[in-house]
């Protein structure tokens, strides 16, 4: 499955989803490997959309801060 374009939204709902299913005690042996490495590719998008998100959040507290426009919109 591709995580490109993926939101955090939905990188979150299909990792709860395995986790609920890892949890259950109903995913084989042969499933679980899959179903790990998966979880560990929609933690890793969540990770890296959540810094982005502080990123920005930085950086428009550090502009009203300053009292400067940046003039993005």
């Amino acid at each position: 499955m591709n995580n490109k374009g993926k939101s955090y939204q939905e990188a979150y709902q299909e990792l709860v989803e395995i986790v609920k299913e890892l949890e259950s005690d109903h995913v084989s042996i042969d499933d679980m490997s899959k179903k790990v490495k998966r979880a560990t590719a929609l933690a890793h998008v969540c990770k890296e959309k959540l810094k982005m998100t502080e990123k920005e959040v930085v950086e428009i507290l550090q502009e009203l801060e300053s009292g400067g426009e940046s003039g993005k919109p």
